[in-house]
């Protein structure tokens, strides 16, 4: 799976991309996003306000039930704030 980070979750990731392979028992952007956060400090702290993050899936708006594989590019995009 292609994982791409937006605006400042790419700076606390640390990247804008990587591949991962999904571990057993993630199959929705919920269960992606819960193990997200475990992957170490910099996630856990990345993740803490994905609530206001819009996920992409395929280049399509995904709520938490809509389903992932390990051949899909997931998108994490934060609002960015203009001035």
């Amino acid at each position: 799976m292609k994982i791409r980070y937006h605006a400042w979750l790419r700076d606390s990731v640390g990247c804008a991309g990587e591949e991962v392979a999904l571990p057993a028992g993630v199959t929705d952007v919920g269960r992606l996003l819960d193990w997200m956060s475990t992957r170490g400090k910099r996630y856990e702290e990345a993740f803490e306000l994905i609530a206001v993050v819009m996920v992409l899936v395929n280049g399509r708006n995904a709520g938490r039930n809509h389903p992932v594989c390990d051949g899909d590019e997931i998108q994490f995009v934060p609002p960015i704030a203009g001035g």
